[in-house]
């Protein structure tokens, strides 16, 4: 059995994998197996567990009160979802009603890859691949993110981003989603009604998109509505981060080295673009840094002004289980803000449902991908 060590170094957890022979498909494994493979992931440093720094407590009302029980947390995250929500553009109805279209399908080893489409926001119609492993019954399923739908499923050219398709090998039902016309025009996001004037900031309005697309994918005899988790990587995470925040019916989430918290010192974390929190109608901003001479505008500088940070979309999720798979975007110290989100378990009686590991490199590799996909096994499976 494949053993996954943390080894902290110069201040660094970095992800080991040390295999019998490599490190195997976990099928085969039992939950219990599982979970001696991933347990360490969901324990904070020690030197970090108890440091929540400056970020504002998803315990508190905006008024300064405490919550201290779990109906007084339902209270507390009404108010930050609505507020949220207010700030950032409401979504419009969801798209219930609706089944994938398919216009291709080829086998591919042991799963069938369907081409479909499906309308992800009231005007704008979407490409995807749905990937249904063999066999019989409903099944676990995840949704994969990206810039365009092809990495996930083994197409692209960077390595270790085919989720869907790994994960499909698994005996997942996958279904992978991307903004191709968008990312092709360096526009990346999804507007609506239109570019022109944006009523929703396009981050969320991804997460919008992926919450139509668990109710066409939900509608699949094979798959178990209780089990779709969502997972995407940089762009990607996101994407998928956003959506499990806002949408409570995906069980569980991996968000791959997304920056999950503000900073506006690293050019990757930028969620002050217009394609992410800082709408505002073109001519845009220069891609890069925010400097005098090339502000944010819209909702972001708002944002960092009044205090708001993402500590609390993550507490949103508790007590469904997330796992950020942390590079150079997201190191070991992004704990603080997570521990936010592990005070909010626990008040509501849940442990070990916040999870990061930890490598140098933005990428993903082969070892920090192999704990996604165990997160998933255990949590869906």
């Amino acid at each position: 059995m494949a053993m996954h060590l943390r080894i902290f170094l110069g201040g660094i957890f970095f992800l080991l994998c040390v295999p019998a022979g490599k490190c195997q498909q976990s099928s085969s494994l039992s939950k219990k197996e599982i979970w001696k493979e991933i347990d360490t992931y969901f324990i904070p440093p020690e030197k970090l567990k108890s440091e929540f720094g400056d970020f504002r407590s998803p315990l508190q009302f905006y008024d300064g009160e405490s919550v201290g029980t779990a109906k007084e947390w339902g209270d507390r995250r009404r108010e930050i979802k609505e507020q949220w929500m207010e700030m950032m553009g409401e979504w419009p109805p969801f798209i219930k009603d609706q089944e994938f279209t398919i216009t291709e399908s080829q086998r591919r080893e042991n799963f069938i890859q369907h081409t479909v489409t499906f309308k992800w926001t009231p005007n704008e119609t979407t490409k995807g691949y749905l990937l249904i492993p063999d066999g019989k019954g409903k099944r676990p399923a995840v949704i994969t993110v990206y810039y365009e739908p092809e990495t996930a499923i083994g197409e692209g050219k960077s390595p270790h981003r085919d989720f869907a398709y790994q994960l499909a090998k698994r005996g997942f039902v996958t279904l992978s989603l991307g903004t191709s016309e968008a990312s092709e025009a360096k526009t990346y996001s999804l507007y609506y009604p239109n570019i022109k004037n944006a009523e929703v900031e396009p981050l969320s309005m991804l997460g919008y998109a992926a919450a139509n697309a668990w109710y066409a994918l939900s509608k699949r005899p094979e798959v178990d509505s209780d089990r779709i988790g969502i997972m995407g990587h940089s762009f990607g995470g996101k994407w998928a981060m956003f959506a499990s925040c806002l949408f409570d019916k995906f069980a569980c989430s991996a968000w791959s080295d997304p920056g999950i918290v503000f900073q506006n010192d690293r050019p990757s974390i930028n969620y002050w673009e217009p394609w992410y929190l800082g709408y505002h109608p073109k001519p845009w901003r220069e891609r890069g840094l925010i400097t005098k001479e090339n502000p944010a505008e819209g909702l972001y500088p708002k944002l960092i002004r009044e205090g708001y940070n993402l500590q609390e979309l993550h507490a949103l999720s508790a007590p469904r289980p997330f796992l950020v798979s942390g590079g150079s975007e997201d190191p070991v110290e992004q704990w603080i803000p997570l521990n936010h989100t592990r005070k909010v378990n626990e008040l509501l009686g849940y442990e070990n449902r916040v999870a990061m590991t930890n490598r140098p490199d933005h990428s993903p590799n082969e070892q920090s991908n192999s704990v996604i996909y165990l997160f998933f096994e255990y949590f869906l499976k």
